[in-house]
């Protein structure tokens, strides 16, 4: 390639679902700041298009969850693996970053590294691979070059099971600490009107699988405690069908959309019921003590054995330590989520427990060089398009 100072870097992106979008975008604008004129192409969702990246299709036609689904869409997404592929090759681009979504992305990465085998190939968001199939990680050398690791022990985790380089670039939920964290007296009075979160999920096979069990939760909560109020932040997207479901609750609780709502939400609550998922690192980061439950479909329990962690609690895994109770399908029933929620929202020892250990994460996850996230991924993301060109 031409040297990088004579033009604009290319980079393509490929990300699979609204997650890697807003990491694109942090990624994109980080980019921008050191070198305005770098183009991106690829594929893009709201966010990255916002920013004047144009996607090859709609993500959403790649953007599914559980082997049900996958094999049901498997026709289309095979082809728009081959698009994709066809894609970066076309635009010859100074490095390819693939974002999330490994299923597929790391689908398109393998092409890729065949018919561009001089290319750096960067993997922003590591794949579980200190949960599910260990395996994987020696096999990304074969195609990733580097990954940019959004958990603090995800380095260490690559490095002894033989994965790429990996560096700890940061969460993004970092970034948002100050929009998640309550003002003075913006968190009202826990023994007066106690506030809890109701968080079933952002797909709609956890509504489907959560809304049911949650309603009954909610109810046991409001007999013991009927001054609790009940705030349910929903994804535009699901907002029908939440309130459809909710419609047969016997404690209705508010439904609030968008994101400033949400984030309101967040500061005013004292606890939270909520699907596993990265909302359990938001909720420790914000102070608020929860439960966390799950329903999974029926492949997925089959395979529970193969879990190598000793949580599905994402913050549990951060803290190092099972601070947040956990319920998987039948261990979580109505009663036993109630029974384990009541207690967090009284001054006792169960809500404590998880707030000295919520303490911890700032140090946990906090760099100290004064850079986000997102500018510590577009440095090392630059760096590879430098080497490239």
């Amino acid at each position: 390639m031409s040297d990088g100072s004579a033009r604009p870097l290319r980079i393509a992106l490929v990300i699979g679902e609204a997650s890697g979008d807003h990491l694109g975008a942090g990624l994109v604008a980080a980019i921008r700041r050191e070198r305005p004129d770098t183009e991106f192409f690829g594929l893009a969702g709201e966010r990255l298009e916002e920013l004047g990246v144009k996607s090859l299709f709609p993500i959403e036609d790649v953007s599914v969850m559980g082997f049900v689904a996958v094999v049901a869409r498997l026709p289309t997404i095979l082809r728009r693996i081959r698009e994709t592929v066809a894609h970066v090759v076309a635009g010859a681009p100074d490095v390819l970053v693939i974002i999330d979504s490994p299923g597929f992305t790391h689908s398109v990465a393998k092409r890729v590294r065949k018919r561009l085998p001089d290319l750096p190939v960067l993997n922003y968001v590591s794949p579980s691979v200190w949960a599910w199939n260990p395996g994987r990680a020696p096999r990304m050398t074969r195609y990733v070059d580097h990954v940019l690791a959004l958990l603090p022990f995800e380095p260490e985790v690559h490095e002894k099971l033989g994965g790429p380089p990996c560096t700890y670039v940061g969460h993004p939920l970092i970034e948002r600490r100050a929009q998640i964290r309550p003002a003075e007296g913006e968190r009202g009075d826990l023994a007066r009107e106690p506030v809890v979160l109701i968080l079933p999920g952002s797909r709609h096979s956890e509504i489907k699988r959560l809304m049911e069990p949650f309603g009954a939760t909610v109810a046991r909560i409001a007999s013991h405690r009927p001054e609790t109020r009940f705030i349910l932040p929903a994804v535009s997207h699901l907002a029908d069908e939440i309130r459809a479901r909710t419609a047969a609750w016997p404690v209705a609780p508010e439904i609030v959309l968008g994101e400033a709502d949400k984030l309101k939400a967040f500061r005013r609550a004292h606890a939270a019921l909520a699907a596993s998922g990265t909302v359990t690192l938001e909720l420790a980061l914000a102070g608020v003590p929860m439960v966390v439950a799950y329903r999974v479909d029926p492949l997925a329990r089959r395979l529970r054995w193969l879990l190598r962690v000793p949580s599905i609690v994402l913050a549990n895994l951060v803290l190092g330590e099972n601070a947040v109770p956990e319920f998987i399908d039948e261990e979580g029933p109505p009663e036993v989520l109630a029974g384990n929620l009541l207690p967090l929202l009284a001054d006792g020892p169960a809500r404590r427990a998880q707030l000295r250990a919520f303490d911890r994460l700032d140090a946990i996850m906090v760099a100290d060089d004064g850079r986000t996230p997102s500018e510590r991924a577009a440095a090392i993301v630059l760096a590879h398009a430098a080497a490239g060109t």
